[in-house]
């Protein structure tokens, strides 16, 4: 899921530059190959292949496939290696017809012309405004074509173990300093109780704590890539970590979705966990013990301003190779538009849509059980709003986020800082776009 932002129109720029899922500035679209394709409708019955990461996916297509018996759909998880799987499918020619691809690979993914253009079917063009504005510029590069149809976003907010922090009489902090201060408390109380952990692993999670603070780490101008991964923001969010980290009130030897995770919560370890709108659905599911113990509050902020993050969200794209455009664009449009599809989605697989009728769902109004019966979704509504659209991702995000998340263990393991991280990142993407010929500079 991706997938976790608000941005606004892209525009073309006549380089090989790749391409920026950009967030309130103009960037470059890719040098890619392809083009609008054929919309002609099948004659006879088709089947489809749709690859995705999301729990109960497979519901929601026998429900399309009741309604149409003439383009049915077969569903594959690939959530065990999602790239992986979708990029060894594109070398061998046999990618499926539609696959989920999260809004920050859409950019890697575009430089390799893993995508068809779907604009040639009037129906996929018409679908623009049935999407929040920012999701249908990154999936359209511009209006460049419409190579993907937006699936959820993924607004940022703090989940609170309220029972802890009640018991140990400490406030549910507002802002990072009093989240801090929290931690100090909490740790102190029971040494055995950390605030939440910091996964070096996943710099998808992180990327959205840089994105809150305004730290923007690419911008485009002057036919070129401007690299700004280790700006001043992001290294303050690095110290402020980094503190929390030598300090050891959060842990760093859990993963995200682990086993190892959900004991540490399970065991009253962890007190809070800072995470996307459609985590909700993985504390429901794997701790149904913990079920009213839980709050959700917006995201601690660093300034007055009370900006939020976004960490994931995803699109369905369109595929090279497929065969069945008209009726991709049917099934696409109708699994991230129709009310049926989104309810279904947000019930069992916990996607926060990103289709102006999905934020209309009547699920998304009322008081969650699980939470206490509070509407948390209006929680992540109002954080959604309040996401920074300037921020950026660049053409090689994939390199620069593994070369992150290899400085991040180091530095969790006592070897560098958080901050090193950032320099180790910011030498990667100008190398890598380097190595592909994409003119790039460090700083604005």
């Amino acid at each position: 899921m991706s997938s976790t932002v608000t941005r606004t129109r892209l525009a073309i720029v006549a380089a090989a530059a790749g391409i920026a899922i950009l967030a309130g500035c103009s960037s470059p679209a890719p040098a890619g190959k392809a083009s609008a394709a054929s919309c002609e409708p099948a004659k006879g019955k088709v089947t489809l292949q749709y690859w995705n990461t999301v729990p109960g996916m497979e519901k929601v297509v026998d429900l399309w496939n009741k309604k149409n018996p003439n383009i049915q759909v077969e569903t594959k998880n690939i959530s065990n290696d999602q790239y992986g799987i979708i990029g060894n499918a594109l070398k061998a020619g046999k990618a499926p017809d539609l696959a989920q691809v999260g809004y920050d690979q859409l950019p890697n993914l575009r430089t390799q012309d893993a995508f068809v253009d779907a604009s040639a079917c009037s129906a996929a063009t018409a679908t623009k405004s049935k999407f929040v504005p920012w999701t249908w510029s990154q999936t359209s590069f511009g209006d460049t074509g419409v190579f993907a149809l937006p699936q959820d976003t993924g607004p940022m907010a703090l989940y609170v173990r309220s029972d802890i922090f009640k018991k140990y009489g400490v406030a549910v902090p507002k802002t990072w300093d009093e989240y801090a201060a929290a931690a100090k408390k909490l740790h102190k109380a029971d040494s055995d109780l950390t605030i939440t952990y910091f996964d070096p692993n996943n710099a998808e999670w992180f990327n959205g704590l840089l994105w809150q603070n305004n730290a923007e780490m690419y911008s485009y101008s002057d036919d070129k890539w401007h690299v700004t991964v280790e700006s001043d923001q992001s290294k303050q969010v690095t110290e402020y970590w980094q503190k929390l980290i030598s300090d050891k009130l959060v842990r760093t030897d859990l993963a995200h979705g682990s086993t190892q995770m959900y004991a540490a919560y399970q065991k009253d370890q962890i007190a809070s966990y800072v995470g996307a709108a459609w985590g909700y659905s993985m504390f429901r599911d794997n701790l149904p013990r913990q079920a009213g113990k839980w709050t959700i509050v917006p995201m601690p902020t660093w300034g007055a301003n009370g900006a939020s993050g976004n960490w994931g969200g995803s699109t369905v794209a369109f595929m090279r190779g497929s065969k069945h455009l008209y009726e991709s664009v049917k099934f696409n449009t109708w699994l991230n538009t129709d009310p049926e599809a989104l309810a279904l989605e947000n019930e069992l697989g916990g996607l926060y849509p990103a289709a102006n009728a999905g934020l209309q769902l009547p699920a998304l109004s009322k008081g969650v059980p699980y939470y206490n019966n509070e509407k948390i979704f209006d929680v992540f509504a109002a954080s959604s709003k309040k996401v920074d659209t300037r921020f950026a991702w660049g053409p090689t995000q994939k390199t620069v986020n593994l070369a992150l998340q290899d400085a991040m263990a180091k530095a969790a393991a006592g070897d560098g800082t958080l901050t090193d991280a950032l320099a180790a990142a910011q030498a990667a993407a100008l190398k890598s776009m380097k190595d592909q010929a994409i003119p790039a500079a460090a700083g604005k």
